[in-house]
């Protein structure tokens, strides 16, 4: 019997132009055994949230450098319990001040990571909540 892998959105939301960061964790989350979609750059919250419900994901992790994390996180979460998607765990990662985690997390973000952190942390960290 085979066990279900689990899946995972990776999103570039807004008009971030940088997504060596994305490409990198999508490895790594792939090289760990989990299915991958990546969304490929400028996505709208509108649009995550709709490949994540058509993908059937359990996690979204969403990816900025651009500095817009409080303006398009927080809608992905919102978006997904409008569409009674609440279940899917939305995470967070890139240049994201360490004042701005606790109004992210507050907006339902389950994590936040930042540069430097490992990959097996991250990869750990889904493993351990799906």
């Amino acid at each position: 019997m085979s066990e279900q892998r689990i899946r995972v959105l990776i999103a570039k939301a807004g008009l971030d132009g940088h997504d060596r960061g994305a490409k990198v964790i999508s490895q790594a989350l792939r090289d760990a055994g989990m299915e991958v979609i990546y969304t490929g750059l400028r996505q709208t919250p509108e649009q995550i949230v709709e490949t994540a419900i058509q993908e059937d994901v359990q996690v979204v992790g969403l990816s900025s450098l651009s500095g817009a994390h409080m303006q398009l996180f927080p809608p992905v979460v919102q978006l997904l319990r409008e569409q009674d998607a609440a279940d899917v765990m939305v995470i967070g990662g890139g240049v994201i001040p360490t004042d701005d985690i606790p109004y992210l997390k507050e907006a339902g973000i389950s994590e936040i990571f930042t540069p430097g952190t490992s990959t097996e942390d991250i990869v750990k960290y889904i493993k351990e909540r799906v």
